[in-house]
């Protein structure tokens, strides 16, 4: 009983107990991309443009090429949707585009998704391309064709087969960037 006593006065007061700093909850909500969203879509494409090699653009894309592209997913009723913050930060945005341009292939489109960095490893990816393939179906399109490099982009692999993508193809050698050569692996899903 005295010990227990003895413990009970060494605990120190709330004020002075170190706390571990509590991470504010992570929220969003997802909506259609609007004209006004471009600049932050420009500026979280054009991030990994520069530092990553999940895209093979070597050069930043302009405001007014996300433009043209907006208008011409906004023209085909593609879907373009962003995740915004409470404060109305874009977040990141996931998107569909013409898998060719031949008509046969209209209802195959490859699809696009894209994390700020300090959203990145929070599960947004996983709710963006669960909408992305929704509104897909919704749209009447039947099959989601994924091209994500063979290296640096493991997560984005295991992310989509974990939805059901299934591996159909690879091609090598494909790209070069960063003063080395990359691949490509191909995944679809039907949305039948």
């Amino acid at each position: 009983m005295l010990e227990e006593e003895y413990q009970e006065r060494r605990v120190l007061p709330r004020h002075l107990r170190k706390t571990e700093p509590q991470e504010a909850p992570f929220e969003y909500s997802l909506r259609e991309a609007r004209p006004e969203d471009l600049p932050d879509v420009r500026e979280i494409y054009n991030h990994y443009v520069a530092n990553s090699t999940v895209t093979f653009d070597e050069d930043r894309m302009t405001l007014r090429e996300w433009r043209s592209k907006y208008a011409y997913l906004k023209k085909l009723g593609m879907p373009f949707i962003v995740a915004e913050s409470p404060s109305g930060q874009i977040l990141g945005y996931a998107l569909v585009t013409p898998w060719k341009q031949k008509r046969a292939y209209r209802f195959t489109v490859e699809n696009s998704i894209y994390l700020r960095a300090a959203a990145t490893g929070k599960g947004l990816g996983r709710v963006l391309l669960q909408e992305l393939i929704d509104r897909s179906k919704a749209a009447g399109l039947k099959e989601m064709i994924a091209v994500i490099a063979d290296k640096g982009a493991e997560a984005s692999i295991r992310l989509h087969e974990s939805f059901g993508f299934t591996e159909i193809g690879r091609m090598g050698r494909v790209g070069y960037k960063f003063d080395r050569w990359l691949g490509t692996v191909l995944l679809q899903k039907s949305l039948k």
